[in-house]
C-alpha cells in the first residue's frame, strides 16, 4: 500500500495539476464533485505552452464563472438529450435566439418565455443528425456529441517556402475574433511577431463588447488596424499583401468575395495562410468553443450522461494548436494554407486515455490571468500600421 508521505503516481500528478489549474472546478455538476477524468487533456497541451492551464481557464477565472454540468460555464450551450444520444446547441446571439420558433415550429408566442425547455422537448423526439442538419439549415450553432473524429489541422502549399526559423520580426495581420484566432495571434506575439489586429467599424471583434479583462489579456499586445472591408478593401489588400502570417476566423466565402482570400492574392514566399473553423475547410456549419467540443467528444461525465469540460475548451485548445502549426510550418519555410477545426481538435484531445476521477484532491477556481496591457480602442493604430505596409511595401520593391 501506497505510504502517506510517498511520491504520488503519475496519474495523481496529472490530476494535481488538472486541479490546481482551475480545470476540475469547471468540469461536473455544479452539486457534485468535480471532474479529474480529462487531466491529461492538460498535459497534452502544456507540451505547447507551459502556462496551458492558464490559457484553458483564463476567461472562466477573469469573469468568475463556475462548473454547470450540461449547461456551459458561459451559460449560452446546453447538452440536450436525443432520441439516440446527446447534441449541444448555442444560442449565444440574438438570431439564434429568434430562430428558435422556425427550428421547432412553433408559435413565437409559445417559445417566447424560456425556449430551453421547448428545445429539450424537440432534441428529445429526434435522432442528433436530424437535429445537426435542421440547425445547420438555420445557421445554428449545434452538434451532435462525438461526431467529428480526430484529425491533425491540413495545410497545402500556397506560396514557395521561404528560409526562416523565428517568430521575432514577423508581421501578423489578425482577421479573426472572439478566441481561438486571437489566441494564437497573441502566442505570435508574445513570440516575437508585430501582430495587427484587424477589424471592420462594422462588426469589431464581439469580445469587446463583453469583459473588457479578457479583450486586453488576448488582445493588448497587438496593433488595432480598423478599416471596412468594403469600401476600404485596397487597405486590408496592402496589408495582406505584405504579411508574413495571416490568421483568418471568418468563413471563407467572407473573404473571398471581396477577393482578399489566399488564392486571390500574389504568391508572397513564405507567407502563411491560418485558417481556424468550426468544422474544417469546406463546411459553413457555425461553431462557438462548447459546441465543437461536444462534437469532438471532449467531454467529461456525472456519472448519468456527459458534462461539459472546463470552458468553451476547444477555442484555447484550438489556438494552442493553430499556434504550434504555425511554428512547424514556419521551420518548413511557410508558403502553406493551414486549415484548423475546432471540431477535429477537440476530437484529438478526446483520444487520450481518462483516468478515473480523483478524489480528496485540490479543486480550487480558476485564478485570474497576470493583468494585460490595455489593448488599444478600434482603429488606434491605423496611421501606424499604415507607416508600417508603406516601408514593408518599399523593402520588398
Amino acid at each position: 500500500m501506497e505510504g502517506v508521505n510517498s511520491e504520488p503516481t503519475k496519474p495523481t500528478r496529472m490530476a494535481q495539476r488538472w486541479g490546481i489549474g482551475g480545470l476540475a472546478y469547471l468540469t461536473g455538476q455544479p452539486d457534485g464533485p468535480p471532474d479529474f477524468s480529462r487531466c491529461n487533456v492538460l498535459v497534452h497541451a502544456e507540451r505547447i505552452a507551459a502556462d496551458a492551464a492558464t490559457f484553458l481557464t483564463g476567461r472562466a477565472g477573469l469573469l468568475g464563472l463556475p462548473r454547470r454540468g450540461r449547461v456551459s460555464a458561459g451559460g449560452a450551450t446546453r447538452m440536450l438529450a436525443t432520441a439516440d444520444g446527446w447534441c449541444a446547441v448555442t444560442l449565444s446571439r440574438p438570431d439564434d435566439v429568434m430562430a428558435v420558433p422556425a427550428l421547432v415550429e412553433a408559435d413565437t408566442d409559445a417559445v417566447a418565455d424560456d425556449h430551453w425547455p421547448v428545445l429539450q422537448r424537440w432534441t428529445a423526439s429526434r435522432r442528433s443528425v436530424e437535429v445537426v442538419e435542421r440547425t445547420e439549415l438555420l445557421d445554428i450553432p449545434a452538434a451532435a456529441l462525438g461526431e467529428t473524429a480526430a484529425a491533425p489541422p491540413r495545410t497545402r502549399q500556397i506560396a514557395p517556402p521561404r528560409q526562416r526559423h523565428r517568430s521575432d520580426g514577423l508581421l501578423v495581420a489578425d482577421l479573426s475574433s472572439m478566441w481561438a484566432g486571437p489566441l494564437c495571434g497573441h502566442l505570435l506575439a508574445r513570440a516575437g511577431a508585430t501582430v495587427v489586429k484587424v477589424e471592420s467599424p462594422r462588426r469589431p471583434d464581439g469580445t469587446r463588447s463583453g469583459s473588457r479583462a479578457f479583450f486586453d489579456w488576448i488582445n493588448g499586445d497587438k496593433l488595432s488596424f480598423c478599416v471596412d472591408f468594403d469600401r476600404d478593401a485596397h487597405q486590408l489588400r496592402e496589408l495582406l499583401d505584405v504579411a508574413d502570417v495571416v490568421i483568418e476566423g471568418s468563413r471563407p466565402p467572407a473573404l473571398a468575395r471581396r477577393g482578399l482570400g489566399p488564392d486571390d492574392l500574389a504568391p508572397r514566399a513564405g507567407r502563411i495562410w491560418l485558417r481556424i473553423s468550426g468544422y474544417g475547410e469546406g463546411s459553413l456549419r457555425p461553431a462557438f468553443g462548447d459546441d465543437a467540443a461536444v462534437a469532438g467528444g471532449l467531454v467529461g461525465t456525472d456519472g448519468e450522461g456527459p458534462v461539459f469540460c472546463g470552458d468553451a475548451i476547444a477555442d484555447p485548445l484550438s489556438g494552442l494548436e493553430a499556434g504550434r502549426a504555425v511554428a512547424e510550418s514556419l521551420r518548413r519555410g511557410g508558403g502553406e494554407l493551414i486549415d484548423v477545426s475546432m471540431a477535429a481538435v477537440a476530437a484529438t484531445y478526446a483520444a487520450l486515455p481518462t483516468e478515473a476521477s480523483a478524489q480528496n484532491l485540490a479543486a480550487p477556481p480558476p485564478p485570474a490571468p497576470p493583468p494585460a496591457r490595455s489593448a488599444p480602442e478600434l482603429g488606434a493604430d491605423n496611421d501606424a500600421v499604415r507607416r508600417l505596409v508603406s516601408d514593408r511595401r518599399c523593402l520588398s520593391c
